[in-house]
């Protein structure tokens, strides 16, 4: 009987404080929001900002490709050279069934003339390779990977002709030289 007495009180007791605070939380939710309209119309006086009007944009125009005749832009050059007849064929060009020679692997410019051999009327050039190898030419053989073909060996210099390509599949001679004790 003990128990259900304080139990009673309890319940008695929770519902004291439901409605004496009730009213009082509900009186904070008042419709009353003058303060908080002041404080709105003030920043608003404080901050008037000034957005600057989006820029006048110029319309699209657009223009019809009409050279239909002409070269296509996006198509590759070979294909175009490929297809257009070339006046190259009497031009020079490197023989197609010719072997490759050791010295063709490797840039000119990575080849020295390190010496001379004659013997009679014969003379050859002494040649160094990157690895250091040394390789026996005489006119007539190749070096360098541009078809470089030897066409004279002096005392101190080695005259070739290289075949280069000029990109519309034809082939271009140029001079070039290996002088003797060149450094890289």
């Amino acid at each position: 009987m003990k128990q259900s007495k304080f139990a009673s009180r309890l319940s008695w007791l929770r519902c004291a404080i439901v409605v004496i605070t009730g009213p009082a939380m509900l009186s904070a939710c008042s419709n009353d929001m003058s303060d908080l309209q002041d404080f709105v119309a003030q920043t608003r006086l404080k901050h008037q900002g000034r957005v600057d009007p989006l820029p006048d944009f110029v319309q699209y125009q657009t223009v019809a490709y009409a050279e239909h005749d002409l070269r296509d832009p996006f198509r590759p050059q070979t294909e175009l050279s490929a297809a257009a007849p070339t006046n190259s064929a009497t031009g020079p060009r490197p023989a197609d069934n010719r072997r490759r020679e050791i010295l063709e692997s490797y840039p000119l410019d990575a080849l020295k003339m390190v010496g001379i051999l004659k013997q009679r009327a014969s003379s050859w050039a002494l040649v160094q390779d990157p690895e250091g190898t040394i390789h026996r030419v005489q006119p007539g053989n190749y070096a360098g990977q541009n078809h470089g073909k030897i066409l004279q060996i002096s005392e101190n210099q080695i005259n070739l002709v290289e075949l280069i390509p000029d990109g519309i599949s034809g082939w271009i001679q140029r001079e070039a030289q290996l002088a003797l004790g060149e450094d890289e």
